[in-house]
Order: C-alpha cells, then structure tokens, then sequence
C-alpha cells in the first residue's frame, strides 16, 4: 500500500510542498520556449488554414451527446485540411498578441503548455507516411522522419494482448496522435508541483480533439496502454527531458 498512497498523494494539491523553493520563474531565469526549436535545414510543412467551412456538424450539443471512443474505422483517407483542423483544436494557438505572447485553444497551467504534439502518419492525403511535430505558434508541420511500414509500427508500441477491448485496433487509424510533456516548461513555474498539472493539461488536449473529431464525421480512441520506451524512440525524445505521456487513434469513422 505505501506506493498507492504515495500515488494518490500525487492526485492532490498541497502547495505547501513549494515553502521554500525558489522556482525559475522567481529567479528571473528564460521562460522555456513555446513551442520546439528545430535545425534551420528541417523540413517544414504548410498546413492549411484552419477554416470552420471544413466542420460538417458544428451542433456542440451533438458532438458532446454522441462522444464516444471509436476503434472502427473507415479504410479512407482524412484531408490534409481536417489534420489541421484536429491539430489546431487539440493544442492549437486562437490568439496572438502584438508582444508575441499566445493563447490556445486549451488551457494549462500558469499558461506553461509542457505538452507537445506530434502525429503518425498513416493515411493522410498529401504527406509521406512518418513522423511529425506540430508548431502551434506557427501552424506548421515539422517532418521528422518517414516510416515505412507503418502498421507494423504501431503494433510494436500498442501492446494488444493488454487491450481491453479490440485488440489491433489503431492500425487501421489514418493517424496517431501522441503527445509528449517537456516537464520543465511547468517546472519552471511550479517546481514539484507541476507534475499534476502535466496530466491535467494533457487531458483537456484529447477531449479537444474527440469533440473536434465528432465535427468532421471522425472518430478517436484515447490510448493509455502503449509501451513507454517504443513511442519516446519512434518519436525520438529522450525520455527524460521529454517524453510520451498520451496517445489517440484517429480515423474517418466507419459506424
């Protein structure tokens, strides 16, 4: 029982464990940056611009009333236009002022926003089958790498014989969302209590993209069983200084 009782601990707030800490942020150190700093010479990717003509049931009444987890999917494509439109509704920026600060669409923590978002592409019309990172300040894609046989891919990480209810299910997304924590963007501010607020913020990201989903006749599937070590390597993290913290399967729902 002292692991769960410490774990539950970690479910609770007590600012009290900050007396006495000097955060970064008090000590007048940068603010991490908002969003991953990339080599020049990588290849960035143009999305679309995020446009409400693209929402084909815009009822937010209905996308809430009819959210559920889909883990069937149609064997077609979603448009390079509805994966902007999904990156941007997750953990996208809806504001920018002229001293260069944003708001998401999201909320997080003391405005830290540790969670970044990348996505495995699988079946997207107009990009190469791979991995990439989402630039939310600029509505971007990075590509990090191409995946051959991306199917398999998924599998390896998926971990099905643990699945609870369709096994193999997300090899038939068109893509996987994961997201990742960089810790220290919430630690700056909030030191050991920033950890909670981590998962938190990562919750309020994927339901953004289930009721966004329910908008484009989609379907998600939040994934919380995944092998840890997997995903952080395809994703090429470290494991420490960043790492996976949630996964979704997206596809053209097929109910």
């Amino acid at each position: 029982m002292p692991d769960i009782d410490k774990n539950r601990r970690f479910l609770k707030t007590y600012f009290s464990d900050l007396d006495g800490t000097t955060t970064d942020a008090k000590k007048g150190l940068p603010k991490p940056a908002a969003e991953k700093q990339w080599p020049a010479d990588c290849k960035i990717i143009d999305l679309p611009e995020v446009d409400s003509k693209i929402i084909k049931n815009d009822s937010l009444f209905m996308a809430l009333k009819n959210r559920r987890s889909i883990r069937k999917y149609a064997d077609s494509k979603l448009t390079l236009g509805e994966l902007s439109y999904l990156l941007w509704a997750a953990n996208g920026v809806n504001e920018k002022s002229d001293n260069g600060s944003v708001k998401r669409t999201i909320p997080s923590g003391g405005a830290s926003y540790s969670i970044e978002e990348y996505v495995i592409v699988q079946n997207v019309e107009g990009l190469l089958n791979g991995v990439y990172n989402y630039l939310p300040v600029q509505n971007k894609l990075v590509f990090i790498k191409p995946v051959q046989n991306v199917t398999e891919t998924i599998d390896s990480f998926m971990l099905d014989s643990k699945q609870p209810f369709l096994p193999y299910f997300a090899r038939k997304a068109a893509a996987i969302f994961a997201w990742t924590t960089i810790p220290y963007r919430s630690e700056y501010k909030f030191d050991v209590m920033a950890h909670k607020k981590i998962l938190i913020d990562v919750g309020h990201v994927c339901q953004n993209l289930y009721i966004a989903s329910e908008g484009i006749n989609s379907g998600t599937c939040a994934i919380g069983i995944y092998d840890q070590d997997t995903v952080d390597k395809l994703l090429e993290v470290d494991g420490k200084d960043e790492f996976t913290v949630y996964l979704a399967a997206v596809g053209r729902n097929n109910d």
